[in-house]
């Protein structure tokens, strides 16, 4: 029997929306505080994802000034097909609130935002067969909206607010048969995370709720994923269903910690007496009927390209002037906009730890510069790796403490960096890895407990990103190598 593997898209790619036209799927994700926003993905049998584009990708869809703290931003966005259109819709928490965007085709262009006064986050999106527009928002409140113009022809009104756990969020609306079936997410969004259903016969209710809620949790429970939640349901062309949702994977001595983010998961689902069954989730299940994998992805990118990847963001913002791959061909030229890392407005470039074991390698010409590659949650917690006048250091920020660690000489020109996350020997007091900083394949120049890159330390709703910097002048980088290791 031929099986998957999850999370089906690794690292820091929470809050999953899923819809299916014809035999192509789409997927998008929370981004906060980065840009561009929305990670769009694509799939023919809801195993094998690629990023085709972020539908936020230009700033007059997505302000996030250099006042937005972690973990604000772009929260729990829903992606919808309706009418031969497609629709997303989110909430930038900090910056302005709910809005919506749509495009004919998924990989744009998107329009600008359309936006929605309704109140609270999570918004999501169903219409009637009249073509009325309901929004559903974390409450859970129900409003009917006009998608086009974003007018709230009528006022949100409380229809079910889960089973009295913390938290009711994440809503979704689906017209199933002759039943309207109300999902959400309760409990918050660390261990105690739950999907629960309930079911009535119109939008507005009353609602039923599911005899067996939650229909997924992991609370309380020693399996290997944990805080799954925010769930979205889809049938595949065969007529199976499926729920993709976020769960986390920690290591490390209690309490454990968890340091790519929430990630992506697939679990099947079964119907029993008219209602949704599924999980628990686990690291493989029996695959959907169709399988399509992609040709497999680059794990090294040379800056060859006219623009960059879809998978490399930015905290915030890309000022102009701040990134080149044309001033000097197969390279990627960043210019200083901040002196520090340790606050917003600096320019850095990166991409999602995706594999808790993983290998990260860059060529960089410092020049005149400084710069280097940094493993960040946020401005408060990073661990960098710097080039600067003939010299290597790593320096290590961990909430208020900044402090160097180590320095060694290199020699003029390009120089290798070397980042390794490799699994820390379990026991007491162990963290959930271990990163190794090195230069030019030589001895490491530190090795640091990876809990301090976690967000059981950091707090927050985001991951891990790695990534190239400029904090002084311009620094170039010839490639940037990121490598899976087994077991990772």
């Amino acid at each position: 029997m031929r099986t998957f593997g999850n999370p089906v898209i690794g690292g820091f790619h929470p809050d999953p929306s899923v819809c299916r036209v014809g035999a192509d799927y789409y997927l998008v994700c929370s981004s906060f505080e980065y840009f561009p926003g929305v990670p769009l993905f694509h799939s023919r049998d809801l195993v094998h994802w690629r990023q085709i584009g972020n539908v936020l990708d230009r700033p007059r869809q997505l302000a996030l000034p250099d006042g937005t703290p972690p973990s604000a931003g772009i929260y729990a966005p829903t992606l919808r097909h309706h009418d031969g259109r497609f629709y997303m819709i989110t909430t930038n928490v900090g910056n302005g609130g709910t809005f919506l965007v749509t495009a004919e085709r998924p990989e744009g262009p998107w329009s600008d935002p359309v936006w929605i006064d309704v109140p609270g986050i999570d918004p999501d999106l169903a219409w009637d067969d009249d073509g009325t527009c309901w929004c559903a928002v974390a409450g859970v409140g129900l409003a009917r909206i006009d998608p086009g113009t974003g007018k709230v022809l009528e006022e949100p009104v409380k229809v079910w607010s889960g089973t009295g756990m913390q938290h009711p969020e994440a809503p979704h609306l689906y017209r199933i048969g002759d039943w309207w079936y109300l999902m959400l997410a309760e409990g918050g969004t660390a261990h105690g995370h739950s999907v629960s259903v309930a079911r009535a016969r119109s939008p507005r209710g009353p609602y039923e709720p599911a005899p067996d809620n939650p229909v997924l949790s992991h609370r309380g429970t020693d399996l290997p994923v944990q805080c799954t939640g925010h769930a979205d349901l889809v049938q595949a062309p065969d007529g199976s269903w499926w729920m993709v949702l976020l769960g986390t994977r920690p290591r490390g001595y209690f309490p454990s910690f968890h340091v790519l983010g929430r990630e992506t998961f697939l679990v099947p689902v079964e119907w029993a007496d008219g209602w949704p069954q599924a999980g628990p989730v686990r690291e493989r299940h029996p695959a959907p009927a169709a399988w399509h994998p992609f040709p497999p992805e680059p794990v090294r990118d040379d800056f060859d390209a006219a623009d960059l990847a879809p998978y490399w963001i930015s905290p915030r913002s890309r000022p102009e002037g701040a990134f080149s791959l044309g001033g000097r061909p197969s390279w990627l030229t960043l210019n200083a906009t901040g002196g520090t890392l340790d606050l917003p407005g600096h320019t850095f470039a990166g991409r999602r730890q995706q594999h808790p074991d993983c290998r990260v390698a860059a060529r960089m010409d410092p020049g005149t510069g400084r710069g280097g590659l940094s493993v960040r949650m946020d401005e408060a917690h990073h661990y960098d790796l710097e080039v600067a006048g003939g010299q290597v250091s790593v320096v290590a920020r961990i909430g208020p403490v900044r402090q160097e660690l180590a320095r060694r000489p290199v020699p003029p020109g390009p120089v290798t960096l070397g980042l390794e996350f490799r699994a820390t020997v379990s026991g007491h007091g162990a963290g959930p890895d271990t990163v190794v900083l090195s230069a030019e394949g030589g001895e490491p120049l530190a090795e640091l407990d990876g809990r301090y890159l976690s967000t059981q330390v950091a707090g927050g709703f985001t991951g891990r990103v790695i990534g190239m910097y400029a904090t002084e002048g311009s620094v170039a980088f010839d490639w940037f190598d990121y490598v899976p290791l087994a077991g990772g």
